[in-house]
């Protein structure tokens, strides 16, 4: 691990402050993704500044019509709320089945999203339920935010608050899950708004991203053989040593369907 300076700042204000100061300053939130990528010596930060301290940033509430998740509430909690599982239930079940015990008690939403893992579960969350993303600057629409591999919206001196997930009518999350990681393979998830629906899509691609196709035929009718042969291209999704991009494409419609039943 290469050597860094250590900071634990009492306030929103005081983190965005050395963010901005400090020449290559990381913020650590559950410390899920970068502190393996320090003990390898893959990144060399010059800083660590450490948001555990904000509990303002931690916890669930319902304001109207939306939920709204503190950055720093870790996945258990998300998993565990009364708020969200009585509102969003399909959002409840997606924190349960993110990575293991530890990492669910680890981990953070926010975390999570500023990462941009393209296995990562909240992503297709966010996606699908047409989450804002809520930062010490603006409002980022889902559909604005997630730009490329591990590459989001976010300024360099933007740290995630809250993120704000609308009720739906319905919704629910399918999973592929990599049995060693627990990371999704490809995740999906389904969303009606009264005549508007959405569909999101973790773990196949670079980023998450919709399937306009499908949306547009489950407002026509909201049933799994409706999208029965909708497909999305092979060519746009990720191919590893774990599956092949034909394979994820697959996997898109399989769980879409089952998301669609499941709501």
């Amino acid at each position: 691990m290469h050597n860094f300076d250590y900071h634990a700042p009492a306030s929103l204000d005081a983190a965005v402050s050395l963010l901005s100061e400090k020449e290559d300053g990381k913020i650590v939130a559950g410390g899920m993704t970068l502190l393996p990528t320090l003990k390898q010596r893959l990144a060399a930060p010059s800083d660590l500044i450490d948001l555990a301290g904000l509990s303002d940033l931690r916890g669930v509430r319902r304001e109207g019509d939306e939920i709204v998740v503190g950055a720093m509430t870790c996945h258990a909690d998300v998993a565990a709320s009364d708020v969200v599982k009585s509102a969003i239930p399909a959002l409840a079940a997606l924190a349960g089945v993110i990575g293991d015990p530890a990492v669910r008690h680890r981990g953070t939403i926010g975390g999570s999203l500023a990462n941009s893992d393209p296995a990562a579960d909240y992503p297709g969350a966010v996606m699908g339920l047409n989450g804002v993303i809520v930062t010490n600057k603006r409002r980022i629409a889902a559909d604005d935010y997630f730009v490329g591999l591990f590459e989001t919206a976010l300024e360099r001196d933007e740290i995630i608050t809250s993120v704000r997930f609308p009720v739906p009518e319905r919704a629910a999350y399918q999973k592929f899950r990599h049995p060693a990681s627990g990371y999704a393979v490809v995740g999906v998830m389904v969303a009606k708004f009264g005549a508007n629906v959405r569909v999101g899509v973790t773990g196949a691609g670079p980023h998450a991203f919709r399937v306009p196709a499908m949306e547009a035929a489950l407002v026509k009718s909201f049933t799994a053989d409706a999208i029965k042969d909708v497909k999305v291209n092979a060519g746009d999704m990720l191919s590893d040593i774990h599956c092949s991009g034909e394979y994820r494409a697959h996997l898109v419609n399989v769980l879409a369907r089952r998301a669609v039943a499941a709501a």
